[in-house]
């Protein structure tokens, strides 16, 4: 099927209107009552089949055409992050601490901006579109949950493909890759307990911060002696707590981190090699210690016939010169949970277009150059008239 598209003016307005709305409106995970109800009277306006409250806050907009084919998903996440903003537009966030950091809310306008032109274009569609506007992507594992309440078997979703503004690449540029795409994203937590004492006696007192200091430094042999070279990973401490003054050795220090990896044999084995780590400076100053690995998202790997699918459908509606092949990212995606368990593709979608949309996601001055939203409306669009009859 040829997918050529044109969104018109109107319509773009509207998705452009639309992101800015949910950008000035913020809700994190779990929390996206307004998102959801905006996103819920939107699609039945459009006459498509909708079932909220899934995995709490989540909507499905179902569209059944009129031949068969596969039933397909195509997926937007709707969450923000708890972070104040520092972007000065009139579209700003109006509730202190939080922020679209991340793109969701365009990811939420452009497939409500496709949801229309397939609504208008149903006699053409093969097979049943499920869209998913998911809750809670940001570390709560929103994905997780629908997967858990079995979404994929009540709506025999066969396919689902999903995509990420990306700030790193220019405007309009499609990033595909097959295989493990984003890392794992796993925690750990972490408590040191030693014996406290004044800062000017340390022989009496064993020191968690020393302790401490001593674990962040080796255990990033886990990394550089542990794991094979070619295989990346990260363990990353990101957080520090303990003591009050300066003359006093507390009793104990907290610490909080992150790791990550793109093999399931690596990410299987950190937990295991990070604890030998902690027990042994614990044992060699006769510190305690508490440690809980918490297990979050799994690598996301994009299956191959999928990808080179959708890869075709982005080459036909962009031209070749508009579509790369990605690199991997150390970030993570709980789109995993959903390409763990049916073939599926996950690619992203240049938005840096000057200066201002250049900030990395997660950070207070993170925007996109709107001029990508019209992209994601294409590419959604494309992929849900042409995948039912034609994805493999």
């Amino acid at each position: 099927m040829s997918t050529t598209l044109e969104v018109s003016p109107r319509l773009l307005e509207a998705v452009v209107a639309i992101r800015r709305d949910l950008h000035a409106h913020p809700e994190l995970g779990f929390e996206e009552t307004r998102t959801a109800g905006i996103v819920a009277r939107r699609l039945r306006d459009l006459g498509y089949e909708v079932h909220e409250g899934i995995a709490i806050t989540g909507v499905i907009g179902i569209l059944r055409g009129t031949h068969p084919g596969k039933t397909i998903m195509l997926r937007a996440d709707m969450d923000a992050l708890p972070l104040p903003e520092e972007v000065d537009s009139p579209y700003a966030s109006t509730v202190a601490g939080k922020m679209h950091a991340c793109g969701h809310d365009g990811h939420v306008a452009m497939l409500l901006g496709a949801a229309e032109i397939l609504a208008g274009r149903k006699t053409e569609i093969a097979g049943t579109l499920v869209l998913c506007f998911q809750p809670a992507e940001e570390g709560k594992g929103g994905a997780r949950a629908m997967v858990a309440e079995g979404m994929l078997e009540r709506f025999k979703i066969e396919r689902a493909y999903g995509l990420h503004l990306f700030s790193q690449l220019p405007t309009g540029v499609l990033g595909f890759r097959e295989g493990p795409f984003y890392a794992s994203s796993d925690s750990i937590e972490i408590t040191i307990r030693g014996h406290g004492g004044h800062g000017a006696a340390p022989h009496l007192s064993i020191d968690p911060i020393l302790v401490a200091a001593e674990f962040i430094v080796s255990v990033q042999k886990v990394v550089s002696r542990q794991v094979d070279p070619l295989e990346p990973a990260v363990v990353t401490v990101g957080a520090i707590a303990g003591g009050t003054t300066h003359n006093v050795i507390p009793s104990t220090v907290k610490l909080m981190g992150t790791v990550r990896a793109f093999n399931h044999e690596v990410r299987e084995k950190m937990a295991e090699r990070i604890e030998r780590v902690l027990r042994g400076v614990c044992e060699a100053s006769g510190a305690t210690y508490e440690f809980e690995y918490l297990w979050r998202y799994p690598v996301t790997s994009n299956d191959a016939a999928q990808t080179e699918y959708a890869r075709s459908v982005a080459e036909r509606e962009f031209g070749s010169e508009r579509v790369i092949t990605s690199e991997k990212h150390m970030g993570a995606e709980d789109f995993s949970f959903f390409a763990e368990k049916i073939p599926a593709c996950y690619f992203v979608v240049g938005c840096h277009g000057n200066d201002r949309s250049g900030f990395p996601h997660h950070h207070g001055k993170f925007d996109i150059d709107e001029a990508a939203l019209e992209t994601g409306v294409r590419i959604m669009t494309a992929l849900g008239l042409d995948a039912p009859a034609h994805a493999p």
